[in-house]
C-alpha cells in the first residue's frame, strides 16, 4: 500500500512538473513575441493546450509564472555552465579551456532556447518591472559560475591576479549573449562551431597579428 501511494505521488508530480513546462514553453514564446503586458493568461493557456485554471493552479498571477520562468530557464543555463567547467576539470584542463568549454555550453543553450534568451535580454534593460530584484537574482547566479572558474584560475596562476574578476565574468556573459543574438538574428548560416570559434580565439587573445 505504500509503495502504490509513494508511486501514485510520484506520478502525481510528474505530470505537475510536465504541465509547468508546458506552461512555461508557452509563456515564453508568446512574450518573446508580443510582450508581457499583451500577452494574456488565455492565450498562455491555449498554447499550453490547458485549462485556464491549471495556469492560477500552478502560477498565483501571470508575474509569478514570469518570475518562475527566469528561475527556471537561468537555472538551466546555470547547470549547463557549472556542467561544461566540471567536465573540463575531470579531463584535467586548464582554468581557460573551462571558460571556453562554458562558452560553448552558453551558445548551445542559446541555440536551443532563443526565445527565452531574447526575453531575458529585453528584460534586463528595464527597470519598472516588479520582478527587477529577481532578475538581478538570477542574473548573479550565471555571473557566480563564471566568478568562480576566474577566481580559480588567479589562485594558481594561470591567470593574472589583475583582472576584475566581477567584470570579466559580467563581460563573459555579455559577449555570449551578444553575439549569439547576433548569430540567431542575421548569421542563422553559422554553425555553432563556427561562432565558438571566434569566441575561442577572443577568449584566448589570438585576435592580433603577429607583430
Amino acid at each position: 500500500m505504500e509503495r502504490s501511494s509513494a508511486a501514485a505521488s510520484g506520478g502525481s508530480t510528474n505530470r505537475r512538473e510536465a504541465t509547468r513546462q508546458k506552461l512555461y514553453e508557452a509563456a515564453v514564446t508568446l512574450i518573446a513575441e508580443q510582450g508581457f503586458s499583451a500577452t494574456t493568461v488565455d492565450e498562455i493557456a491555449e498554447r499550453a493546450g490547458v485549462a485556464k485554471g491549471t495556469v492560477y493552479y500552478n502560477f498565483a498571477s501571470k508575474s509569478v509564472l514570469f518570475e518562475e520562468l527566469l528561475r527556471h530557464g537561468v537555472g538551466l543555463l546555470t547547470a549547463s555552465l557549472r556542467e561544461a567547467a566540471e567536465n573540463t576539470d575531470l579531463a584535467g584542463g586548464t582554468k581557460v579551456d573551462a571558460l571556453d568549454a562554458m562558452i560553448r555550453a552558453g551558445l548551445g543553450f542559446i541555440a536551443r532556447y532563443p526565445a527565452f534568451t531574447q526575453l531575458y535580454v529585453a528584460e534586463l534593460w528595464r527597470t519598472n518591472r516588479a520582478w527587477q530584484s529577481t532578475l538581478m537574482v538570477v542574473r548573479q547566479q550565471v555571473v557566480a559560475v563564471i566568478e568562480g572558474v576566474l577566481r580559480e584560475g588567479v589562485a594558481n596562476g594561470e591567470l593574472s591576479d589583475e583582472i576584475d574578476v566581477p567584470l570579466t565574468a559580467a563581460a563573459l556573459v555579455g559577449m555570449v549573449l551578444v553575439a549569439a543574438l547576433d548569430w540567431q538574428s542575421f548569421q542563422p548560416e553559422r554553425s555553432l562551431d563556427d561562432v565558438h570559434a571566434s569566441l575561442s580565439r577572443l577568449l584566448q587573445g589570438r585576435v592580433s597579428g603577429s607583430r
